[in-house]
């Protein structure tokens, strides 16, 4: 009994072993490629490519659902060589990440005026139809995409977004210039190295045991609520700019609250959405919306929020009920909170 327990525990530290050393050779890899442009480029004759026209990825449909299609660094010289483009395009290119296997994705965006060549952008329907597929703006495609596919075409919107936005120095004025990942700009006046950056987010849930407070922005889609989302102020903590918002939005103070997860958002640019769950004050739950900041805000109950998640979308029609609304998608992270939250009201009303 001691040896098989002790051959097993090997077996198990040796499968944690290969684990831990697969992700810790793909960062590293994936590190060396965003500091060595001669790397970078090496990687680009055995990567991947995904393609975007004006921050709109290219999909295609495939049994309801989008599929992100990949082109080879060959294929996308071919491409660029039919429609009259140099094939330095290429080196606007960013990297988004990379295989087990070290294969490296790249993105490219072929509508955006080209800062590696004098080529104009090319056009949309064209690039379509030979690529057949369609170039979908990413918030639209968000209900029939995979959470891989998502990832990375998030990674990569935020990332061509941010080089398509940062191309001068904000000291100098002078053009800035990408390295070959598209994982700094550096401006060749003065060398200062501008990073891509991400703005904190906190999206919160609230409750007060029994509902929980769901919001509407005059932004969203019809008859979507979320939960409550604000940036974090400077000089703020997480905890401060929770309590700061629900005050702000709906009037209401915190009592406690638990950190749930986080999420790289791009959208309108890019965001790390920091998820809570906050409970107020007993006694203290009269809603005071602050209606420059929200179109709506309401309790709900257990099952309404619960008849809400099986939703399908926007596109269902709601019939014979007296407030319908749906939620936002499941790649959000709002919508993981809000899921998190019913079922861990279900598990308290079960019988012990």
């Amino acid at each position: 009994m001691f040896l098989y327990c002790g051959i097993a525990c090997r077996r198990k530290s040796f499968w944690c072993y290969r684990l831990l050393s697969t992700y810790v050779t793909k960062t590293r890899y994936l590190f060396e490629l965003k500091e060595d442009d001669d790397a970078c480029k090496k990687a680009q004759q055995t990567g991947a490519f995904y393609l975007f026209h004006r921050l709109a990825p290219l999909l295609q449909t495939s049994a309801h659902r989008y599929l992100a299609p990949r082109h080879s660094l060959l294929e996308l010289e071919g491409l660029l060589g039919k429609f009259g483009q140099d094939a330095q395009r290429i080196e606007d290119s960013v990297l988004i990440g990379c295989s087990e296997q070290h294969e490296a994705w790249f993105a490219l965006d072929l509508g955006l005026d080209s800062s590696s060549s004098t080529s104009a952008s090319l056009q949309k329907s064209e690039m379509e139809a030979e690529l057949k597929g369609s170039f979908i703006e990413l918030r639209k495609a968000l209900f029939h995409l995979n959470v891989k596919d998502a990832s990375l075409l998030f990674t990569a919107q935020a990332l061509l977004h941010w080089h398509h936005t940062h191309q001068f120095c904000s000291r100098s004025g002078q053009p800035t210039r990408k390295n070959m990942a598209g994982s700094k700009r550096v401006c060749p006046s003065n060398n200062i190295i501008y990073y891509p950056q991400v703005a904190p987010v906190v999206i919160t849930l609230v409750s007060d045991g029994t509902r929980c407070l769901l919001v509407r922005q005059s932004s969203f889609p019809k008859g979507m609520y979320s939960a409550l989302a604000g940036f974090c102020d400077i000089g703020e903590s997480l905890e401060e700019t929770v309590r700061r918002e629900v005050a702000e939005e709906v009037g209401l103070e915190v009592e406690s609250l638990q950190y749930s997860a986080s999420q790289h958002w791009p959208f309108p640019n890019s965001s790390l959405m920091i998820a809570c769950h906050a409970t107020v004050k007993p006694g203290q739950t009269e809603i005071q919306v602050n209606l420059r900041e929200l179109e709506a805000a309401a309790w709900f109950s257990h099952d309404e929020v619960a008849t809400a998640l099986r939703r399908k979308g926007p596109n269902i029609q709601q019939q014979n009920e007296t407030f319908p609304f749906w939620l936002p998608p499941k790649l959000a992270i709002a919508h993981q909170l809000i899921k998190e939250w019913v079922e861990k009201q279900t598990h308290s009303s079960l019988p012990a």
